[in-house]
């Protein structure tokens, strides 16, 4: 197999080389609204693996990045906090045979984070790629969540970009008697 950034033999869709040198982390924080939502890189620096994400090579390329940024950033956090945390994937639709984000939030379980699969789904349909933030606003997911309550949670997407969506969600969430902590999300769209 090649790597997918650059082509050298290797026996995974990322080499090594390339995740220690063009895919390093820069963790950012921003807020939107109440919601404090942290990313592991600039869209800018992710884009070409992010755009897989409903191709066949997107499931091994979601999966690797999920490994880069989403375990050890759990498994760093539970160190410091032994509660037990649930990660609710945003809309973990099935499409390509796969969700991306459920790829996402799998790499988070451990003895004390557990993913609630498929808790959080969307209503609307509609495709946001490309849109403005009127067209957004205009056009809420409107999100059903059948989870649990009276839980803590973090919240999971692939990319951050105007936060309409990561708002949405976490009003229904704290709606359904949930404590939404912050979002994760492997990028953010604003430079």
């Amino acid at each position: 197999m090649r790597c997918y950034a650059c082509a050298k033999l290797s026996l995974s869709i990322i080499c090594d080389v390339c995740k220690n040198q063009l895919f390093r982390t820069n963790i950012g924080t921003r807020t939107v609204g109440t919601l404090d939502v942290i990313s592991f890189y600039k869209y800018s620096a992710l884009e070409a693996l992010l755009l897989t994400k409903h191709k066949p090579e997107g499931y091994r390329i979601y999966k690797a990045l999920a490994h880069m940024t989403m375990k050890p950033f759990i498994h760093e956090f539970i160190e410091s906090d032994d509660r037990q945390i649930y990660i609710v994937g945003i809309d973990e639709y099935v499409k390509s045979g796969y969700s991306h984000v459920a790829l996402l939030t799998r790499a988070m379980k451990t003895k004390y984070s557990t993913p609630l699969h498929s808790s959080l789904m969307a209503r609307n349909r509609v495709k946001y790629s490309g849109k403005d933030l009127q067209f957004r606003l205009n056009n809420p997911r409107e999100f059903i969540y059948k989870g649990k309550s009276n839980i803590d949670v973090i919240l999971v997407d692939d990319i951050i970009t105007t936060g309409i969506t990561l708002q949405e969600a976490q009003k229904v969430l704290i709606q359904s008697g949930v404590n939404v902590l912050f979002a994760l999300t492997l990028a953010d769209v604003e430079e």
